[in-house]
């Protein structure tokens, strides 16, 4: 397995090193033996054991086993007749989200209910990212089982923002958000079934990108394919090179398609198309949501620099549905998919998913099959419509800024599923995606001035457009850069 991922502006032998470099960067300094393996896992387990008790990004470390593989690296690359014999991300560092298995790890799914029991096999992603020559950084937080945009929960504590400890770092991928931004890792691992790469890529002004539906395979599919594996990054190349990585033909996957003929990395360079339609939505596609006026404004920002490379911004509208229809379409799916995790101790559930539980006990499979089928046809409304109208679409991220830990509880104690509401605005605009399975990416071009916190924007394709949504992101990145950007905390 190859890709072409040397970096734009590599490593000079006398730069130091630098924890905010970039995982492609990474690995071009290693393949040249500018820097070890061995340097780059201890700068990493070094930032973890500053930064980490206050952010609380990791919830399995393995330092042993990371040690260990780092110096295996570190020998291979003196062995390796030529760089280019090296896989393409040999020797970076790489945490795992706590919803996928790694052989020998415990897989909490972030919650206390479920067993402490080492896994006996690694999820095919988990191999994939192995192969490719990434060392496997310990676990990261997440939400109980991934369904709530933020990580505060009994079996893994609070995770914090490093932008503003006071906030949330988004989530369900919690920890891999904070660990990138914060430079604790130079790329993590995420899952994204309504919004999970995107809203933390958006707190922690990373990049997060959603694959297409079905593009990356997992052990099994999740949720009714709204759920979907990727990465958190801090560059657009770092994201195309990792989708290299995850998009590869499975063929014991239930379906997966061909290998892309060719590379993300590659398409990300190719000059993008002149003349495209981009269209625009800030109204939240649920009733009586109001939008930040700083999340508006990175649209608006984006807006101008798409114009200025030559574009055309058209005033169709995307078809949505109807607000009722809309959340049903996805609660339906959402609460039954998310009832499968096998639990040691199911008392130990929080209210919220406990409430969600019960919802899908309650759901027949007659109804439950009729909302697949009402799902798969509100998502063809979408597409069709999206493909009528648009080549992009440019929305923001995220309707609010990054809320403060604590904030979901408001009326919580009296109805538990007010912590999924009371998250809404985190996910109005990320979850619709997830239904149609188009892919979206969320690129932190703007910073809200009166808190200096990070605000994202999405950009979607349609379906099977990777290419030209990685190609627009480099434009947008090259317009906005905002690699040197840190963090207070890191």
């Amino acid at each position: 397995m190859r890709s072409p991922i040397d970096p734009l502006d590599p490593l000079s032998p006398s730069d130091p090193f630098d924890p905010f470099t970039s995982a492609v960067e990474l690995a071009a300094a290693i393949r040249r033996k500018e820097v070890s393996p061995v340097e780059v896992a201890d700068c990493c387990l070094e930032r973890m054991d500053q930064l980490d008790p206050r952010l609380n990004a990791f919830c399995h470390r393995a330092d042993d086993d990371v040690r260990k593989a780092a110096s295996a690296a570190a020998d291979a690359v003196v062995r390796a007749p030529s760089p280019e014999d090296l896989p393409p991300f040999h020797g970076v560092p790489l945490p795992i989200k706590d919803l996928l298995d790694v052989a020998g790890w415990p897989t909490t799914h972030g919650s206390a209910a479920a067993g402490r029991a080492p896994a006996a096999a690694s999820d095919p992603v988990v191999q994939r990212f192995a192969d490719a020559g990434f060392i496997l950084l310990g676990k990261t937080t997440t939400s109980e089982f991934g369904a709530l945009p933020f990580t505060e929960n009994e079996a893994l504590g609070i995770s914090r923002n490093p932008w503003d400890p006071d906030r949330t770092p988004g989530g369900s991928s919690s920890g891999a958000g904070a660990a990138v931004a914060a430079g604790m890792a130079p790329i993590a691992h995420a899952e994204d079934g309504g919004g999970s790469i995107r809203i933390p890529a958006s707190c922690n002004g990373l990049v997060g990108l959603k694959p297409t539906r079905g593009l990356v395979t997992n052990a099994t599919v999740s949720v009714e394919g709204l759920g979907t594996s990727g990465v958190l990054t801090r560059t657009v190349a770092d994201t195309a090179a990792a989708l290299d990585v995850l998009a590869r033909h499975d063929p014991a996957a239930w379906w997966s398609p061909p290998t892309p003929h060719r590379s993300f990395a590659t398409a990300m360079r190719t000059d993008m198309p002149t003349g495209l339609r981009i269209g625009v939505l800030t109204d939240s596609p649920i009733d009586g949501i109001h939008v930040h006026p700083a999340c508006t404004e990175a649209v608006t920002v984006t807006l101008r620099a798409l114009e200025s490379a030559g574009h055309d911004i058209v005033d169709t509208r995307l078809p949505l549905p109807p607000t009722d229809e809309l959340v049903a379409a996805f609660t339906t799916i959402w609460n039954v998919g998310g009832s499968g995790v096998v639990l040691a101790d199911p008392d130990r559930v929080e209210p919220h998913n406990r409430a969600l539980r019960d919802a899908a006990r309650a759901i027949d499979s007659w109804s439950y099959a009729e909302g697949v089928r009402k799902t798969q046809q509100l998502s063809r409304r979408i597409v069709e419509g999206f493909l009528a109208g648009f080549d992009l679409l440019v929305t923001p991220t995220m309707a609010c800024l990054p809320p403060l830990v604590g904030a979901w509880r408001a009326g919580a104690d009296a109805d538990p599923l007010m912590a999924l509401r009371n998250s809404y605005p985190m996910g109005v605009f990320t979850s619709v995606f997830n239904v149609t399975g188009q892919p979206a990416i969320s690129l932190p071009i703007h910073h809200d001035d009166a808190t200096g916190l990070p605000v994202g924007i999405q950009v979607v394709a349609a379906p099977w457009r990777e290419d030209l949504l990685l190609q627009v992101s480099r434009t947008l990145e090259l317009a906005h850069p905002w690699t040197d950007r840190r963090p207070p905390v890191g």
